[in-house]
């Protein structure tokens, strides 16, 4: 993949985080639940992948 590609997905992948979050917020969804539904997601891929 060349270096201008991959870049730009990680700038996309930065953008779109931060649109969910301010979205989220201005929602009036606390940081902590965000937070605690972070790591749920990422405890049930780990634990898909472990199996």
């Amino acid at each position: 993949m060349p270096l201008t590609s991959f870049l730009g997905l990680i700038a996309l992948v930065i953008l779109a985080a931060g649109l969910t979050l301010s979205l989220a917020l201005s929602l009036g969804v606390p940081l902590s639940v965000i937070a605690v539904v972070a790591m749920l997601g990422s405890l049930a891929l780990g634990m898909k992948r472990w199996h």
